[in-house]
């Protein structure tokens, strides 16, 4: 596999920013970050897509596709397509952003597309500046997801970088992925341990993950010197807290402020002078914040930043509106209360990680803050008033890297090179633990079989036909600590008789440790491996799956001379 041997390039897909690193494995020190966008020069660019009047074709994207200030001389405004990443994970339906109708159903799977095709543009561009390389045979993409995403939301990138032609094969071994904090932390073992004399067997330390839509926490344990390794201490955690969700905040007051029926109305026919609004408030209002002016103040002018909103306003909003001339005064004190609600939430979140690692034996040394949302002031002081207590025994470092946006891809390119000089998928694997050993579940796996009707366990409604019962078996509990190709078999399986073709299993997840039955309340179907059987096969099977990797994946062998099976594991589609 010649993609194996030349470059890795990582791809940083943000709620708010994206970016990409990019490196050729023979000077694999020389890790470049992209700093040159459509319009600007920066690390990253805004995961913003402008789209033709019919919502098929892009014709800006990036910092290119933001709004402007709002002209009253220009009459075709066109409406910037943003947020959409948020329609990944388990938030709330009526916390997703609403995304023009002409998208279609499934919108957000073509924005995100049409976003990572014009990125892949980008990459090419820069790729291919190296003699001799071939874009589509040449290249290892390693995509960086939050720790929350479940096995139907990377299926999901997967099929997007498909159709953006970044892969040519929807199951190409061409697309890794590691989790955002997993990065980072690879980055701070390479990097930062040294620095802080944290550089031994046995450290542990958490990731905080602050994003502009997540916030993710993992806290890793230092296994190895040489090679370095990681370990995973307790089950990751992330949730929709990032700094975004300040920005909803805002847009809420400004509900208060001017009604919830012409804010809707701004967003359904103008969501453009809104964007403008919340760039000028993240501009002048978030981004400088420390918490420390406590006169501060910023009078947002609505007749500058969304003209539009007079005349959707009620008549008595009008006559306020016109007595403060149109000025609406946003004071310290609301700014602090926006940036608490989601600060809490964080730390709260940090104090269970803590916990936890304790209820597993570790102590942690040392806290490394990431992301975009940690270059905040404020921020980085609540979090180190709250966990670096003076004179205590067992002292915590809050420390945030220099420039804790490239972290994550960074630490994901690093990643990627570990994979150097592999030669087959099963080989590739196991390098994979050259850098990360373990990983901690946060899922109890097992499938569904014919078992058994007990009339002391079953109640009789469970009852399918004669003494038999549809039942949930185990492979691996939730909070287990698995080795990332370690397999999990089960033995035994034959085919009802010879002129069977396949065999099918169907993979659930709970959050339970203990579960009896496959549709019980908290039961997730993952997916269904189908096993292809020669013909006229009737012996015993073993079969399992190895859960310690990013993506599950699924084997087969015949029990009598160990020959393997040709084996296919669908992630179940919502």
């Amino acid at each position: 596999m010649s993609w194996l041997r030349n470059i890795r390039v990582v791809v940083d897909f943000g709620t708010t920013y994206s970016g990409f690193t990019y490196c050729h494995v023979e000077n694999s020190k020389d890790i470049r970050t992209n700093d040159k966008w459509p319009g600007e020069v920066n690390l990253k660019t805004n995961t913003v897509l402008q789209y033709d009047s019919n919502f098929r074709n892009v014709v800006a994207w990036g910092n290119a596709a933001l709004s402007k200030r709002p002209n009253p001389r220009i009459r075709n405004e066109t409406r910037p397509v943003e947020l959409f990443k948020l329609y990944l994970g388990k938030l709330n339906q009526e916390l997703r952003p609403r995304l023009p109708a002409e998208l279609g159903s499934d919108g957000y799977k073509k924005a995100i597309t049409d976003y990572l095709r014009e990125l892949g543009v980008r990459i090419k561009e820069m790729v291919e500046k190296w003699e001799g390389v071939d874009f589509t045979e040449n290249v290892l993409f390693v995509l960086t997801v939050p720790a929350e995403y479940s096995e139907i939301d990377q299926d999901i990138m997967r099929r997007c970088a498909h159709k953006a032609n970044l892969i040519k094969d929807k199951d190409s071994q061409r697309l890794q992925f590691t989790t955002e904090p997993e990065a980072a932390a690879i980055y701070c073992m390479e990097s930062k341990l040294k620095e802080y004399n944290l550089l031994k067997a046995g450290t542990t330390f958490m990731i905080v993950d602050c994003g502009g839509g997540t916030v993710d926490l993992t806290t890793r344990k230092l296994n190895g010197i040489e090679p370095l390794q990681l370990g995973e201490v307790t089950e990751r955690t992330g949730d929709f807290c990032g700094s975004t969700f300040i920005d909803r905040l805002f847009v809420e007051f400004l509900r208060e402020k001017l009604g919830t029926s012409a804010i809707d109305l701004l967003i359904e026919n103008h969501y453009g002078q809104l964007q403008y609004m919340v760039q000028e408030f993240c501009r002048r209002v978030k981004e400088p914040f420390t918490g420390d002016n406590v006169l501060f103040r910023y009078d947002l002018d609505i007749e500058e930043n969304a003209p539009v909103l007079l005349q959707y306003v009620s008549k008595e909003v009008r006559e306020i509106m016109e007595e403060d001339e149109w000025l609406i005064e946003i004071t310290y004190h609301d700014v602090k209360y926006w940036f608490d609600y989601i600060i809490d939430r964080i730390i709260s979140m940090i104090h269970v990680q803590l916990s936890n690692s304790i209820n597993n034996g570790e102590t942690c040394s040392a806290m490394f803050l990431v992301g975009g949302f940690s270059e905040s002031k404020y921020l980085q002081k609540r979090i180190k008033q709250e966990f670096q207590k003076e004179n205590e025994e067992n002292e915590i470092k809050i420390i945030p890297p220099n420039q804790p946006i490239a972290a994550i891809v960074r630490g994901a390119a690093m990643y990627g090179l570990s994979l150097k000089n592999s030669s087959n998928a099963h080989r590739m694997d196991k390098l994979k633990r050259s850098v990360i050993r373990s990983r901690t579940l946060k899922f109890t796996y097992g499938i569904k079989i014919l078992g058994k009707w007990n009339s002391q366990k079953h109640p009789p409604s469970r009852k399918v036909f004669d003494d038999k019962t549809y039942l949930f078996e185990t492979f691996v509990k939730r909070g287990v600590e698995v080795e990332v190709d370690k397999e999990f078999p089960k033995s035994g399986y034959k085919p009802l008789n010879s002129s069977q073709k396949a065999l099918k299993f169907e993979l659930y997840k709970t959050t339970k440790h203990n579960a009896t039955y496959h549709d019980e309340d908290g039961m997730e179907l993952v997916g269904t491996l189908r096993i292809l059987l020669p013909n006229g096969f009737n012996h015993s099977i073993t079969f399992g799956f190895s859960f310690g990797q990013m993506e599950i994946t699924a084997f087969a062998k015949n029990e009598t001379n160990g020959q393997n099976f040709h084996t296919k594991f669908d992630v179940n589609e919502p």
